[in-house]
């Protein structure tokens, strides 16, 4: 329902997004039409880049971080998720160099990362059909989240227990369950 009521939105020249702040009360944020469309530039079938695959089912998923995902995969992921070096450093632990030499010497991942990369594309999918873009659900995870006791999801992308929770914040808020 918050998704249809946020999509319907986008219509509008100015499009307010309202997001939960610290205190308990709202944070608005608006965001003009070519904001939106700037960012909507990739089209959402290509949002995860080709990996909806390999993280479409859990056997898909659990199959695919056995074998390892190309180290591509991770510089994908940064393209699509707006993240910046640090933050993805921080998030997976490793450097954006390191998964570059890995892509030159074409290299798969270890299992773990693989895992966390096919989780974090699926987020990312989600993410993008609820907020409209993959820009604007980066900036929800940089917003605290009472469904998250007000902890910034991004804070939660480093283990999979907290993809998993942001996972379910996002499924609450698709259908309107905010309490």
């Amino acid at each position: 329902m918050a998704a249809k009521k946020y999509k319907a939105a986008l219509t509008e020249k100015k499009t307010t997004v309202a997001l939960p702040a610290k205190k308990g009360g709202k944070k608005y944020i608006n965001y003009s039409n070519d904001d939106i469309n700037r960012a909507d530039r990739v089209s959402e079938p290509e949002v995860a880049y080709g990996y909806r695959s390999l993280y479409n089912d859990d056997i898909s998923l659990l199959n695919q971080s056995k074998k390892g995902l190309d180290a591509k995969a991770a510089l994908d992921f940064l393209s699509l998720s707006g993240f910046t070096q640090d933050e993805f450093q921080e998030t997976f632990k490793t450097t954006v160099k390191t998964i570059q030499n890995h892509v030159t010497r074409e290299l798969t991942l270890d299992a773990s990362l693989s895992e966390k990369l096919l989780k974090s594309f699926a987020l990312f999918d989600k993410g993008a059909e609820i907020f409209g873009s993959a820009s604007n659900f980066h900036q929800w995870l940089n917003t605290p989240a009472y469904g998250l006791g007000n902890q910034l999801p991004f804070d939660l992308m480093d283990t999979i227990t907290g993809i998993r929770l942001i996972e379910e914040e996002l499924i609450r808020i698709e259908f309107g369950d905010l309490a």
